[in-house]
């Protein structure tokens, strides 16, 4: 940071540059901020007159994935129960075949394989459990900003911010998109993260919805394909196929000499959690009719149950750290 100091010629590449040059040092607060607020386009690297074979081996997106991961850890709470995505889904499909035990059900009654009220007591502890997972998180994270949690709903610095996280405009690089070994420029990466975010959020908005047809309409499960649960749901569930399969296919193209391999386990199984919740969840939809339901049915759920419980300690919370990275951003600036 200190040569990206003295050099500044990455300064118009994304927000890191900026938040680097308003400090003349670096605490490993700083250096925690400035590695969440990188989107790792890796720009800077391929640019770089001191990045290798240059003696001053500079790698800025290596060494921020880097800290990156580690900053993961350290905001974790509690740390003791850090589960891997794998194991997550061990326990997550065990948890949910248990439930289901072996029953199985006509006219897509999903209630008479797993009753109403063990999915809402099993989802319901381990959302809130997640939830406080994640504030405790982010709490740490902001502490350590100097910034008081009241500015964090500064409302341009949150306007600002909601927009960058909504565009993902510091994967745009300037419009040119990330870089890749062959030194070509795509925005590929950022429309994949697309598909992935917004189906996630759609997906959200189905079970949301679907709740409030249970609760307030009095509206029981399954229902027609053309309600606004089952449309939201499977909007989202193709956008949960389309980008994890770029994103993944993407990985396996980067250049290694920015890649952090210590992350791929994690990273990979996110992926994955996210592609066969959508694949199964639409299977289900297919199928809820036949007599695969039951099976179906505890697979999906014990699925989700998994990917629930990795947010808390995977690659998910690199959208909170970084989003608040993106208001701290915009308050620097906004002063400045």
């Amino acid at each position: 940071m200190t040569i990206c100091n003295a050099c500044r010629y990455c300064e118009g590449f994304c927000a890191v540059f900026p938040a680097m040059e308003r400090r003349l040092s670096f605490t490993e607060a700083d250096l925690n901020y400035l590695a969440n607020l990188c989107h790792n386009c890796a720009e800077c690297y391929y640019a770089c007159q001191y990045a290798p074979p240059h003696e001053f081996a500079v790698n800025v997106p290596k060494t921020l994935a880097e800290i990156r991961e580690q900053s993961y850890r350290k905001y974790s709470w509690p740390r003791a129960l850090r589960i891997g995505g794998w194991w997550a889904l061990a326990i997550g499909l065990i948890v949910a075949i248990l439930l289901a035990r072996g029953r199985s059900a006509d006219a897509a009654d999903f209630y008479a394989v797993i009753s109403h009220r063990a999915m809402v007591a099993t989802f319901g502890i381990v959302a809130v459990f997640i939830l406080i997972a994640h504030l405790a998180g982010f709490a740490c994270f902001w502490s350590e900003s100097g910034e008081g949690f009241a500015r964090f709903l500064h409302p341009a610095a949150l306007a600002k911010a909601i927009r960058d996280v909504l565009s993902l405009a510091n994967l745009a690089s300037g419009g040119a998109g990330c870089t890749y070994p062959d030194q070509r420029h795509s925005q590929a990466r950022r429309r994949f993260h697309h598909f992935t975010f917004y189906g996630f959020l759609l997906c959200f908005a189905s079970t949301t919805t679907a709740a409030i047809y249970h609760y307030m309409l009095g509206l029981r499960a399954p229902y027609g394909y053309a309600s606004l649960p089952v449309v939201l749901g499977t909007l989202g569930g193709v956008g949960l196929l389309i980008g994890p399969i770029g994103l993944y296919a993407l990985k396996r193209r980067r250049d290694q000499a920015i890649a952090d391999p210590k992350q791929d386990p994690m990273d990979v199984s996110f992926i994955a959690l996210l592609f066969f919740t959508s694949l199964t969840g639409l299977l289900l939809l297919v199928l809820r009719e036949t007599a695969a339901m039951g099976w179906l049915l505890a697979i999906h759920l014990g699925i989700v149950l998994g990917l629930f419980l990795t947010l808390p300690y995977g690659k998910f919370v690199h959208g909170i750290y970084r989003s608040a990275a993106l208001v701290r951003s915009a308050l620097e600036a906004a002063r400045r």
